[in-house]
């Protein structure tokens, strides 16, 4: 009889074959725990209150410098906290708490990047289309109801100097986490401008001396031979059917992007920004 004791219980050979049993047990379940794929976390419910949540470092960020955003309530990671530079949370002017990233998975789902921080806030109110002052260039969408444009569009509109940016009440997406994060900060920099009826709002915006231009890639002439103005409205439609008829019939004119490869379209975000840097430039130059 061997007297070899390596394979009793407690031996270094036990706890190897003990370890092979565990690999191949969790193999026949799928996978080792390293190499199992973690399971999504679905988004929890909403805040309720009439409130929204904001997520992500530059989009909190802005939100905490912006005196017209009321916050009621954050969640943050402690390395978050720091790259903020929030100081003390009991100082802060709403309930703050230190969580683990956990947690805000389990309010926002795994599948948002929220970088260990959430905020739960009042939505901006919107302003009245005679609000935006003396810009000289103003973005107009036509029923673009993607959150994940238009908080690109906004991002790019702030980037360019826009002094506002136009949507229709229907049909446009309302202030939201993903729109937030989007536009990464922009939310809290622009003028937003809901319209009842988008012909009325462009009305008034020739009353005020701007030229509208309809984005519109059968448009007779090139973008940048069109503007013919001191105040610039862009007006851009949803991917896919663009511009409504009624807006077509109704700016003052329309333009195409030059685009001489292969691709002769774009998305309606970077568009937006192609648009808007062509408008600045004019401005620009036309001082």
């Amino acid at each position: 009889m061997s007297d070899d004791k390596s394979n009793k219980p407690g031996t270094r050979k036990d706890t190897h074959y003990a370890k092979l049993r565990r690999a191949h047990r969790d193999q026949k379940a799928g996978g080792t725990p390293a190499l199992r794929p973690r399971q999504p976390v679905p988004p929890g419910e909403g805040p309720g209150d009439g409130l929204v949540r904001l997520y992500g470092l530059h989009t909190v960020r802005a939100a905490l410098d912006n005196p017209r955003r009321k916050i009621k309530r954050m969640l943050v990671t402690r390395n978050a906290a720091e790259r903020l530079s929030i100081g003390e949370l009991a100082a802060l002017p709403f309930k703050a708490e230190l969580v683990e990233p956990k947690e805000i998975d389990r309010i926002t789902g795994s599948d948002a990047v929220h970088q260990g921080v959430l905020i739960e806030a009042e939505p901006l109110k919107p302003k009245r289309l005679d609000a935006f002052g003396d810009t000289r260039l103003v973005l107009v969408l036509d029923q673009v109801t993607d959150p994940h444009n238009v908080g690109a569009i906004l991002r790019s509109a702030v980037a360019f100097g826009a002094g506002a940016l136009i949507t229709t009440a229907r049909h446009s997406p309302q202030e939201s986490g993903v729109l937030a994060k989007s536009a990464s900060g922009a939310l809290e920099h622009i003028d937003q401008i809901e319209v009842k009826n988008l012909a009325d709002a462009l009305g008034q915006l020739h009353e005020a001396g701007f030229q509208t231009i309809g984005l519109d890639s059968g448009g007779p002439a090139e973008l940048e031979k069109t503007f013919d103005g001191e105040k610039i409205a862009l007006v851009l439609g949803a991917e896919g059917k663009g511009l409504r008829q009624k807006t077509r019939e109704t700016v003052a004119a329309l333009a195409r992007l030059d685009m001489p490869g292969a691709i002769r379209s774009l998305n309606v975000s970077n568009a937006a920004a192609v648009s808007l840097y062509a408008a600045r430039k004019f401005l620009a130059n036309s001082e």
